[in-house]
């Protein structure tokens, strides 16, 4: 049994990937679902087919490794954080579609929590800033506009849950309601530094107790799988949110340490070990993946659109055919010719913190091509990911402590050469990408591990770690500041729009 699996739950797919012990990969399955957007600034997804397509790939991928459910130790959970699913506790079915964490549609909840001189209670109980982005308001708007939604709750007939909470109430049928740390940390009612709901955050937001999950570390017991569901019930080791999972797969398990991933959005995490602080640089605390009921903490920067830009150009624009054509239409031209495309199609995050800004492409002129426009693309992801480095240090240097001195990265957009070598270029550091870039599944199939006894602690998973390729800086430092003057110009622009 020295196979572990990881149910990575994300944005736009749900996949199952196999690991053996020394965090290689045997098999991997994914399929997307459907993205709906009932208006603008709104995006939901639909629960059961979250969970559909995740016990499918689950399923597939055991085929695909030609192992049996028996021959698992343990399953790891990992999944798109502050999607906020809502459901009923008898039938277990979803009472509105998941709203996604995208969706700004809180926003109105989130100015009125401000209005009440709340943001600075939020903030030093939970290490966020109030905003929609997080599920306090998508559960708060679910209970006030679905008809006898707050009723229901109120009489404790529904439950409420992240998405890991709700792939754990269906693979164990509805034994068990819990959630781990990382993933409480992200609704705006929980209290980091206790590890608990917080009543007084629950009373604000007029949200009944009787709706929260469980809340454990990030390796622990987290029930079986239904032996029906994989042909042996397995036991569920590991939980965290995608993001600190990815903290964790990369091995950062430290106090400065880094990582950045490139997925739908792009999301950075330092590591800041036991030590709580709030950012003055735009940025926010929150919980690390936790093997152990010991608060760990790490600073975060989110961007909200990162790889979903190139999703755009083929969906939106119909500029290619598919994801993988962008980058060498991108390096068909020497540069962007002038072109800042600011993607901020629901507003922008860290270090910003705009929530009207909209997107905007400016320096076009007669000679932009549809190349100089996807160059643009891609550079603002490196763009948006240099301006949170650049956060992240002045708060650590505040601190009393180092800048960041290399950035692991990991996700799907981190295999183009062309964004990572600019990324080094701009940020000034190596970017170093590891042997498997799947860190998000690999983190928590470790956290499940961790909990089975498979592995002995976290000096054995450091020992793992592998890189592939390192990118070192070539661009003259002179010529990157001069590139992100005119990032932030072209930023400042979509904020007066």
């Amino acid at each position: 049994m020295d196979y572990l699996l990881a149910l990575d739950q994300g944005t736009s797919s749900s996949r199952s990937i196999v690991f053996r012990r020394d965090g290689s990969i045997a098999a991997m399955a994914q399929r997307e679902f459907r993205q709906i957007y009932p208006q603008p600034g709104w995006v939901e997804h639909d629960p059961m087919e979250i969970w559909q397509t995740q016990l499918e790939t689950a399923r597939e991928v055991l085929r695909q490794a030609g192992l049996e459910a028996r021959q698992i130790k343990a399953i790891g959970i990992t999944n798109q954080r502050e999607t906020t699913v809502v459901w009923n506790r008898r039938t277990g079915r979803p009472i509105y579609n998941a709203i996604v964490w995208q969706d700004r549609r809180a926003e109105p909840s989130c100015a009125e929590l401000r209005a009440r001189g709340l943001e600075a209670t939020i903030r030093a109980k939970t290490g966020l800033r109030i905003d929609a982005y997080f599920s306090g308001t998508k559960l708060q708007w679910i209970l006030d506009h679905v008809p006898e939604a707050r009723q229901h709750a109120e009489r404790g007939e529904l439950a409420f849950g992240t998405v890991d909470a709700w792939l754990i109430w269906q693979l164990t049928e509805g034994q068990v309601h819990v959630t781990d740390v990382s993933n409480a940390s992200r609704t705006m009612l929980f209290n980091v530094h206790e590890n608990r709901w917080d009543a007084e955050l629950l009373g604000a937001l007029n949200i009944p107790p009787q709706l929260m999950p469980e809340v454990r570390p990030s390796s622990a017991d987290f029930g079986r799988t239904a032996a029906a569901l994989l042909g042996a019930s397995i036991p569920i080791g590991g939980v965290a949110g995608d993001q600190q999972s990815a903290l964790f797969g990369q091995a950062c398990f430290t106090a400065g340490q880094a990582k950045n991933t490139y997925g739908t959005g792009c999301f950075m995490l330092m590591h800041t070990g036991q030590r709580f602080h709030t950012s003055d640089n735009g940025l926010i605390t929150t919980s690390a993946a936790q093997p152990r009921a010991i608060p760990e903490f790490a600073l975060e920067g989110s961007v909200f659109i990162g790889g979903a830009v190139v999703q755009w150009l083929r969906d939106g624009l119909h500029a290619i055919h598919s994801s993988g054509e962008v980058q060498s239409l991108a390096q068909s031209v020497p540069d962007a010719g002038g072109v800042m495309f600011v993607p901020a199609f629901t507003g922008l995050g860290a270090p910003y913190w705009q929530p009207d800004a909209r997107g905007a492409i400016v320096g076009l002129t007669r000679g932009t091509t549809l190349a100089h426009i996807a160059r643009a693309a891609l550079e603002s992801i490196a763009f948006q990911s240099a301006a949170l480095l650049q956060a992240m240090s002045r708060d650590a240097v505040e601190n009393g402590g180092v800048p960041v001195s290399e950035l692991r990265v990991d996700g799907g957009a981190c295999v183009n050469d062309f964004l990572m070598q600019f990324q080094a270029d701009l940020l000034g550091i190596p970017v170093l990408r590891p042997a498997v870039v799947e860190t998000t599944a690999l983190g928590a199939a470790y956290l499940a591990g961790l909990s089975s006894g498979l592995y002995d602690n976290l000096e054995e998973l450091s020992r793992q770690w592998r890189v592939d390729r390192t990118f070192v800086p070539t661009l003259p430092r002179a010529r990157a500041a001069e590139l992100m003057e005119r990032w932030e110009h072209a930023v400042r622009q979509t904020v007066a729009l």
